[in-house]
């Protein structure tokens, strides 16, 4: 069988909660309300960024109460490690993005070089309008891409390293029903 890493557990038993699954849920019900109000007749296709997107998209979609259709694509940088590389391409999108109303799903605006690099793909692809809808937006000035900007924010984190909600720490926790930050980063 193959172990835990040593240091997994003791980072959640170490964590400071920062926002409880209450706050959380809370949310994502305030963004589904204004996601709604702006989607509504859109017939939006609904993007998952793999993996970190998976618990917010799967959250939120259920709350809304329109026609759409539900996808995924995955870029990543973090690779289960705490800090990111290059974008590499697992998966791209498999509709066709031509004339469409797309809503790009993703647990944190941290830097914005992944989204940047989604939303670069998606423009090239010939989408009719792209929104952004993030669980968390991360307060630095760091931002790679300050002309992306998320269209529906759930929550504002300070800048540490956060996880739980979909977000992880070195490919664990995103099953954490808040969400944490790791002490010391």
């Amino acid at each position: 069988m193959v172990q835990i890493p040593s240091d997994i557990q003791q980072v959640m038993n170490e964590a400071d909660e920062l926002f409880s699954e209450a706050q959380v849920e809370q949310a994502i019900s305030e963004m589904a309300t204004k996601i709604e109000a702006d989607l509504a007749d859109k017939n939006p296709i609904v993007f998952s960024v793999m993996n970190g997107g998976l618990v917010l998209t799967g959250k939120l979609v259920t709350k809304l109460g329109f026609p759409l259709e539900v996808s995924y694509l995955h870029a990543t940088r973090y690779r289960d490690k705490t800090s990111g590389a290059d974008l590499e391409w697992r998966a791209y999108p498999a509709q066709s993005l031509k004339g469409r109303t797309i809503l790009v799903v993703d647990d944190i605006y941290d830097e914005g070089a992944t989204l940047g690099a989604i939303v670069d793909h998606c423009r090239e692809e010939g989408v009719a309008e792209i929104h952004i809808a993030v669980l968390v937006n991360k307060e630095h000035d760091r931002k790679a891409r300050p002309d992306i900007v998320p269209d529906y924010t759930g929550l504002v984190c300070e800048d540490r390293y956060v996880f739980g909600f979909g977000m992880d720490y070195k490919g664990y926790w995103r099953n954490a029903p808040g969400i944490y930050a790791v002490k010391g980063l």
